[in-house]
Parts: C-alpha cells; structure tokens; sequence
C-alpha cells in the first residue's frame, strides 16, 4: 500500500522529529497525548489550573483556544503562571481559526501554534462559484501573504505550527474545486505546507480531522501518499473531532486513531470526548499504548503485501454472497452486518429469552464433545432457537460423527463453526454434514491454510458457508492484518463467503481485565476492519455480560458507520469558544431523542465547524451567541438565536415537522401481584 509500509504488520512511518517546546514528537519518540482545556482563555486562573490539572494526568501538549487577539495576549499568563507551578516542560498550543492577529500574537507566547487552514485566511460564505486558474492563483497568492508572517515569525522564535484540517470549515476556494472530500482536505493543507516550505520552515505537524472515522482514515491516507511523492515526511496528529460522549465516543475515536496507529500512522493524538477534558487522557494512553506494543521499524527486508480488493482511499464494501445463518437471517453485501453473543453453559436453558434480551441474531455455545450437545439439546428444549442463529463453537478435535447425530436431529438450521487447517481431512465430511441437512459451516482458519481448504468450498459444493479467522491469532503482526490477509486469500481463491470478525481473548492486544481495554480492542479490530469495508458478522466474545457484548457490537457498527441501532450525536468537546454547557446539553438531548434510529443529531458548541461537520447530520443544534441557539437541518440554518429553554421543544418539532419523529415506547408496567 503507497500509504503505509505493511497492512499485515504494524511498521511505524519514519517521520522528521518537530520539537514542540522540549517535547519531541515523531522520529522514535512515543506516541504523544494532548487534550484541550475548556475554560474561558480570559480567565488565566481557571485555564492555569485545567492546564495543571491536564498535565497531572498525563496529558504531555495542552491546548488552549485563542478566537481572539485578546485571548491571545493572556497566553502570556497562563504561560507563566503554568511555568511557575512545576510544568514549565509541558508546552502549550494556541488553537486558532479565524483571525491572523491572534495568532501573531499567540506565536510570542506558546510553543505551538495550531492554524485551521480552511478559516485562518478565509471567510466561509458557502458561495458556490467557478474558479479560473487565474482566479484560483490569485487566492492563493493571498493566502501566501496572510501566512507568511506567521511562518516567518515561527522561525524565528523557534516554534512549531500544526496545519490542522477539519473536514466541517473547508474553505469556498477548496469546497468549489475538490467537494467536501479528503482529497479537499488534503489540498487545504498542502497549500499552507508549500507556502511554509518557501520559507523553509519545516517545523509542522499536521492532523486531518472529522466527525467520520470513514472520512477522517481516508483522508490522513491520501495525505500520507501525497506528501511521500512530494518527499515530505512531517509527524501526524490524529483525532476524531466531534466524537461525543460516553461508550459512543471513545469507541468513534478509537476506530479511527486506531486503524491508522495500527498502520504505523501517527505522533501525537488527541482523544476529543463531550466530557471534561482529564477524562480523554486514560483513553488515548490505553490506545496508544495498545498500538506502540505492536510498532516495530521499517527493515531492509520487503514487508508482507497482499492483492486487496479493497481501495484504501475510498470506502467500499468487500463483496460476499448472501449466506442464511438462521431462520430469516442472511449475511451478505446487501445486508447490514449481523450480531452474534456467545452464550454460557448455564445460560443454555433460557436460550430464547436469551436472544431476545441481548437482541443479537446468533448465540453462539461451545461444544468439547458429544455430552454437550447433549446437554444442549436437554437444557435449551429445543435443538435451534429462531429467529437467531444457532453456532456451535466446536472443538478443533470434533469429528463430523460425533456431531451428525445432533445436526440430523435439529429442527432449525444451525452455524457448524471449527477450525480447520490445512490437511485436516475432516472438512470434507463437515461440509457433508452441512450440505445433507442444510446447516451453514464456518470455517475458522487462516490465510496460509486457505488455498488447501478452497477446492472443497468451490462455489459449485452446494453448501452454506462462512470464514472467519482461527485462533491463536498470529505471533507476528496482529489480528486486523491477519484479517486482512484472509480476505485476500479468499479473493484469490475466487470465494466469497461472509466474514465473520470475531473479538476473542486471542485477538485483543495488550488486555487487561478493565472494560475500557476490551472496547478499545473491539474498536480497533471490528472497527477498523469495518472502515476498510470488511465484516458481515461480528461477535464480541470477550465481555461475559452478553447485553453488554451485544450492546457493545452494535455500538461498534454505529462508530464505524456500517449500522445504525440508535440515535447517533455528533457533539463536539468543550473548548474557550463554547457558547453554553456542551455535557449537560448532549446529555438532556440524548435523553430525550435518543430512541429516534436512524437519525443523526450535532450538538456543536459554537459556529467554528458547526455547518461542516454538520455535513451528513440530520439536525444540528449551534451556539449562535451567549444563551442564544441556532437550529439547522443538514447544512442549513432554519432557526436563528433560540433562547436555549426553548430550542429543545422547538428541534423536536423540527424533527417532527421533517417527519422522523417517533414517539419513544414506554417500559411495560410491572404486573400487579
């Protein structure tokens, strides 16, 4: 892949060394965790003291906002005072979006500057124009003189700068000739990296940020071929902008920071969550270090490549032949990715209830030998529970005669899953098994094993089947690109079956016994595999609560946009700019709308990306002024300066008015004894 040295293995891209302060970042140095704080920058005392308590926390770069040059001008406080209790080593970065003033006076203050390229020069007026070459020339002649001091100030005081992308505030000139893209957001940047380059300044760091991982993978890719051709190697800093809250957003960021730490894309990272910023600080350390655990360099020797179907630039999904795994439920292209939950022994007699708690479309229950299908048959009443698939997790040593007398007894069809390596000669009486009584095989094994296995699985066999990986996970590399690899080896073979994406204890990197662990596993495997268009079944196998695996699944799907189960919010987290409380707000209208599938809500706590990453939300809710809410749908403002007590009741009756209002079903009453 032109992006990355390995999908397979985790080679960490060499990259230059950009000095913020006295913290390195890139080159061999770790991965760096930021955040932000959320105060008001006017007042030092409360900024100086989320600093501290940032950097007490791990937090190794603070960020702080500067809309204005008044702002700007406190820096020099905050950076003192900051100095002055201990933390003199810890840089800070002025974020800054719309106005030139403020940054030159920030530059003098702090040790990074951090310039948002679609607003710093640009006024977004939505227009829709043509831009001649000429005229496109001229834009960027002034773009050249409204940076250049900056850059040159930079310079001179020894700073660095970030050229920070958002894909929600592309300026007209970018969004009239690229769209709304990552190709759009890529040019946005190179157009300030050429002009700093002129100046040779090469002290940059550069991030590609949005509210889609989708979006924001592809874009950091693109950027990373681009900038190799031209023979730039400057650090990235990944995030999710405008992640949300809770579970929901540390899985979203996870799947995309993730997926590119995975491929050994990444310096500094920032883990943005609608919470109080030392709550992103545990999340982004756990992550990266996950993914550094995995890191090893670049060698002389050629790094293990595969034919992909896949376009690592834009999203598609692999292709695969519809497949029945249970009464009424196919997997397939067509469909939507399905969810499995692994049941318990004990849980075997209340199977039925079981799948309709957990509303998973499979329960999956291992079986050591023929006592436990006998059991299983005794215990659940009846052999198949519809309309969930039925799996039987066998063991690798299983026969197909042992599990015959079972399979033939079944009312329903059942998933017959076993590994299966190259010359074991009991694949071809399972998929005898399979085809006599019309159950499905899922046939767990590896990408090596594959092309011995394939001319008993031709299309022509007549039988139900799927892959997924087998377990123990590789010893080299890691379980997304073993995933990987299998899916290659299918396409090579000329298969199509689902895959099936299993978390198992073999698969997690890193684990520890925290639930934290286990999400941020299923986000990097599940979710990352999703965004590169991989996965029809997926199964969360290391949370023992299955609600809580299968509520976990589905919020996994929701992050990686691949099915919508809920509501989904994008909510960005509070900064200096935020015009009311961003956690309460999601919080009280996540609970009032939060039952409403299918439909996509912003809550942005001010204009500066509001309307972008708006770009595919329903409904947005902005700060317009102090107090005063603006209501949108899509991109566009329908409703100016609401007074916030009122803009909840009046965006339910937008969302009424624009038809996808239900009312939420109210929990059955208790019965009366």
């Amino acid at each position: 892949m032109s992006y990355c040295a390995s999908r397979l293995q985790t080679l960490r891209r060499v990259t230059t060394v950009v000095n913020v302060g006295s913290v390195a970042v890139g080159g061999s140095h770790p991965v760096r965790i930021q955040s932000m704080t959320t105060s008001d920058t006017q007042d030092i005392e409360a900024t100086v003291r989320q600093s501290i308590a940032l950097a007490e926390v791990g937090c190794e770069i603070v960020r702080i906002t500067a809309p204005n040059v008044q702002a700007a001008r406190c820096l020099r406080d905050i950076r003192s005072r900051f100095s002055a209790a201990g933390f003199g080593h810890v840089p800070l970065v002025a974020d800054i979006h719309f106005l030139p003033q403020a940054a030159m006076e920030a530059v003098e203050h702090v040790e990074k500057v951090r310039v948002n390229p679609g607003n710093y020069a640009d006024k977004k007026r939505f227009a829709v124009m043509e831009y001649s070459d000429a005229d496109y020339d001229r834009e960027l002649q002034r773009l050249h003189e409204s940076f250049s001091p900056l850059v040159l100030r930079a310079r001179e005081l020894g700073r660095s700068l970030r050229i920070g992308t958002n894909h929600g505030s592309l300026s007209d000139r970018i969004m009239n000739r690229y769209g709304d893209t990552p190709l759009g957001m890529v040019e946005s940047a190179l157009e300030f990296l050429r002009i700093a380059e002129s100046h040779g300044f090469r002290q940059m760091i550069l991030s590609m940020k949005a509210s889609n991982p989708k979006v924001m993978i592809q874009a950091y890719r693109l950027l990373v071929e681009r900038m190799q051709k031209e023979g730039m190697a400057y650090p990235l800093h990944l995030g999710v902008t405008e992640a949300g809250d809770g579970e929901d957003g540390r899985i979203k960021s996870a799947i995309g920071i993730g997926s590119l730490l995975l491929d050994g894309l990444g310096d500094t990272i920032r883990v943005s969550l609608t919470e109080d910023s030392v709550y992103e600080i545990p999340v982004a350390r756990a992550l990266a270090a996950k993914t550094m655990s995995l890191w090893t360099s670049p060698t002389s020797s050629t790094p293990a490549h595969v034919q992909e179907e896949i376009d690592p630039f834009r999203y598609t999904r692999r292709t695969a032949a519809p497949m029945e795994i249970g009464t009424g439920i196919t997997a397939g292209t067509e469909q939507p990715p399905r969810v499995l939950v692994r049941a318990s022994p004990a849980q075997w007699p209340s199977l039925a209830k079981l799948g309709a708690d957990t509303q998973a479309e499979g329960l999956i229950v291992s079986i050591a030998g023929a006592s436990d299908l006998e059991a299983l048959a005794t215990s659940a009443g009846t052999v198949a529970v519809p309309p969930a698939a039925l799996v039987l997790d066998l063991a690798p040593d299983l026969v197909a005669s042992t599990v015959a007398p079972f399979a033939a007894r079944a009312r329903h069809p059942l998933v017959l899953l076993r590994r299966f390596a190259a010359g074991d000669a009991e694949l071809g009486g399972f998929v005898e098994l399979a085809r006599t009584h019309r159950h499905t095989l899922a046939v767990a094994t590896t990408a090596a094993d594959l092309p011995a296995l394939a001319p008993l699985l031709a299309p022509d066999a007549g039988i139900r089947f799927l892959v997924t990986l087998s377990e123990p996970a590789p010893d080299s590399g890691h379980a997304v690109g073993a995933y990987r690899a299998l899916a290659a080896a299918l396409r090579a073979a000329g298969l199509a079956p689902p895959l099936w994406i299993r978390n198992t204890a073999r698969t997690a990197v890193k684990p520890d016994t925290s639930f934290l662990s286990r999400l941020l596993d299923a986000a990097l495997l599940t979710g990352t595999l999703l965004c590169d268009g991989l996965g029809d079944v997926v199964s969360i196998e290391t949370e023992p609560d299955p609600v809580r695996a299968t509520q976990l699944a589905y919020n996994v799907l929701q992050g990686a946009g691949t099915r919508q189960s809920k509501t989904e919010f994008v909510a960005c987290p509070s900064c200096g700019r935020t015009l009311f409380d961003l956690q309460t707000t999601t919080q009280r209208i996540r609970a009032k709308t939060g039952h409403l599938k299918g439909v996509k809500i912003a809550i942005m706590g001010c204009i500066v990306n509001g309307p972008g990453e708006m770009a595919d939300a329903d409904f947005g809710y902005v700060g317009g002024a102090p107090g005063k809410i603006n209501l949108y749908v899509g991109k566009t403002c329908v409703q100016y300066n609401l007074p916030q007590n009122e803009a909840d009741g009046r965006l339910i009756a937008l969302i009424r008015e624009h038809g996808k209002w239900v009312d939420p079903v109210e929990p059955a009453a208790a019965p009366v004894s």
